[in-house]
Parts: structure tokens; C-alpha cells; sequence
């Protein structure tokens, strides 16, 4: 048990579960062994419908795929892939975050306040939005509207990367690859 966490907390938590019968995902990882070692590999593919392929790591088997995709192809296909899905589905938070910032604004979110005006101003003035004399509502129903261009922008940067420090901002620029909008970027 405790090669499982060096954490107190956490090691009495599963010892509970394991009173209890509940799973973990230590138990489930156990329960797949031995694992696949194409897969732990990254050198099997279900990209398209001729495959599943496997590469042998080792050159006594298959060196490229049906398509002719190399373990180095299909390695970096399947952690692109990896990446694309986890942008997106964290990127989808962050839309779901403006609609819901959208709705308290309209009045429209039960149980939702803004309940940080400083904070509301700071991140407005960032994205060029007037805040004198308006109220947080108006404030926040234009933040709103101005962050959710952000995910389906067809040219510009994204405001946040003005965040980033200048020398770093200059290199995305020089290499040609400053994100250019989040859902463009995740696609």
C-alpha cells in the first residue's frame, strides 16, 4: 500500500476502499496486467479502418503501418492526438466558464454573483473594455462576449498571450506558431 502514495491521507483513504471493496485505479491497473507493450510502446494505431497496426520496437516484425506510418509517425500521431483531446475538453471548461460569467452578467445564473469587482475591472482593461461609469454587470456582459471571440477568432492572437513575457511572445511570433485562437488551435 504504501508504494501507492507517500501522502498519510491518501494511503488511509485506500486502505478504506480496500475495507470497503471499492476499486481504485491502483486495483484496475492491477486487473489489466500485463499491459499491451505495443500500446505501452505507442506503437500501435486505430487511426483509420485498415489497421489496427502494430510496429515492432525490436525489427523483427511489422516497420511501418498499412498506410506506411513508421513507429515515429504513429508514436507522434497518437500523442498529438492525446494533447488535441485534452486541449479540448479543457478549453471547453474555459467556454463553459464565459457563459456561465455571460449569464450571471443577464441575471440569467441562479446562485451565481460577481463578487470581485477589482478583479473584473483589472481582467476588462486587459481586453480594452470601458469600466468607468458602467455597472459590473455591463462590465461583465462585454468581458464575456469578448473572451468567447477568443475560441473561434479567424485572425489575431489571443488576447492572454499579451500574459506571457515579451522575449517569449517575440519567439512564437519569429517561429510563426503564436496560437491564433483556441478552437482553431485544438482543430
Amino acid at each position: 500500500m504504501a508504494e501507492r502514495s507517500v501522502d498519510q491521507a491518501s494511503l488511509e483513504m485506500l486502505k478504506k476502499a480496500a475495507c470497503e471493496n471499492i476499486g481504485t485505479a491502483w486495483d484496475r491497473y492491477e486487473r489489466q496486467q500485463p499491459q499491451c507493450g505495443f500500446g505501452l510502446l505507442g506503437l500501435c494505431c486505430r487511426n483509420c479502418n485498415m489497421g489496427p497496426c502494430r510496429i515492432d520496437p525490436f525489427g523483427d516484425g511489422p516497420e511501418e503501418g498499412v498506410c506506411g506510418a513508421t513507429a515515429d509517425i504513429i508514436a507522434a500521431r497518437n500523442l498529438l492526438r492525446m494533447i488535441a483531446a485534452g486541449a479540448a475538453s479543457h478549453s471547453d471548461h474555459g467556454r463553459d466558464m464565459v457563459t456561465t460569467l455571460y449569464a450571471t452578467a443577464k441575471g440569467e445564473a441562479q446562485g451565481y454573483q460577481i463578487k470581485d469587482e477589482a478583479k473584473l475591472r483589472a481582467l476588462a482593461a486587459e481586453f480594452g473594455i470601458a469600466t468607468e461609469g458602467r455597472s459590473k454587470e455591463e462590465i461583465a456582459a462585454d468581458l464575456a462576449r469578448s473572451a468567447m471571440e477568443e475560441f473561434g477568432m479567424a485572425k489575431g492572437t489571443l488576447q492572454f498571450l499579451k500574459r506571457a513575457p515579451a522575449k517569449r511572445q517575440a519567439l512564437w511570433e519569429k517561429l510563426g506558431i503564436a496560437p491564433r485562437g483556441i478552437d482553431r488551435e485544438v482543430v
